[in-house]
């Protein structure tokens, strides 16, 4: 998963109704926080768009004991006890950490969400493990994908979507198990525990897991948007650590897509069972126009 930016705090009011415009107090003025807004989306999408992020990829390769080569990566590729082993033909180089490999190169074991870079030429190939399984995802700067890149739609930013709760931790974190944009395979999260919020008068909850920095939280999500206007399978939020007394902020302005909903070599997690909202979230990114491998 790959949902790096947190909100900033900005309110402590809850969310009003659709119907009710008013200001929030605590937040800025609706020019200054649209403008926060779009600088954050822009470098998401700068980011996402950059020269080797993930719309560049252009395979999802699973490793097994056999030999493989795949297209747009040089050598034969396999994995076993050892870790994930590459054999390149002579004359060919890969760089891995600012060191030149050739022949016959030992990644190793390579951790659970873990990755490994190697670079050759303009193109890097990412060694990685998902679901238990080591898979090699090139990367290549001219993947049309990439190329055709407009931007990501999303809702325009509202205050009212600003939305205060409390962060009730579980006694011992929570090891689950989540389905994943490829079908088959799973992945396992320990979840700490929940958020608590009001949304249009209903207490709703969302199973939290650990963020990017220590202390912050990653939610995901479905709502009555997804398949709709938002993508089905799920939605990302980030949430700053909680305040002492429990305080959480989240801000659905900047409720993300995935990788997944751009491309099917991802294999991002889906959302827990408990994390389907009976409202419609109708804030943050929308379906992307974009969507699918490209060839």
């Amino acid at each position: 998963m790959s949902v790096r930016d947190i909100p900033d705090a900005r309110t402590s009011a809850d969310h009003v109704g659709h119907d009710d415009h008013t200001a929030i107090a605590g937040v800025p003025d609706p020019e200054a926080f649209a403008a926060e807004w779009r600088e954050w989306h822009r470098d998401k999408d700068a980011r996402l768009a950059s020269e080797h992020g993930f719309l560049a990829v252009t395979g999802l390769h699973w490793l097994s004991a056999e030999p493989q080569s795949f297209p747009g990566v040089p050598g034969t590729w396999s994995t076993g006890p050892e870790g994930v082993v590459v054999e390149l033909d002579e004359g060919t180089e890969l760089v891995v950490d600012g060191a030149a490999v050739r022949g016959r190169h030992l990644f190793g074991v390579v951790p659970e969400r873990g990755g490994v870079d190697a670079v050759w030429g303009d193109t890097v190939i990412e060694v990685a493990k998902r679901g238990g399984q080591d898979v090699v995802r090139p990367r290549h700067p001219g993947h049309p994908l990439r190329v055709a890149f407009t931007g990501t739609p999303a809702y325009a930013p509202d205050p009212r979507w600003v939305v205060t709760g409390r962060y009730e931790a579980f006694d011992e974190p929570r090891p689950t198990t989540v389905g994943a944009a490829v079908e088959g395979l799973r992945h396992v999260y320990d979840a700490p525990g929940r958020v608590v919020f009001r949304l249009d008068g209903r207490e709703l909850s969302l199973t939290a897991f650990n963020g990017q920095t220590p202390g912050s939280l990653t939610v995901l999500f479905t709502d009555e948007t997804s398949g709709v206007t938002t993508y089905a399978a799920n939605r990302g939020l980030a949430v700053d650590a909680p305040g002492p007394d429990g305080t959480v902020l989240l801000d659905f302005n900047r409720a993300t897509n995935l990788p997944c909903a751009y491309t099917d070599f991802a294999t991002c997690p889906l959302p827990p069972a408990e994390n389907r909202l009976p409202v419609a979230i109708e804030a943050g990114e929308r379906i992307p126009r974009e969507r699918g491998p490209v060839s």
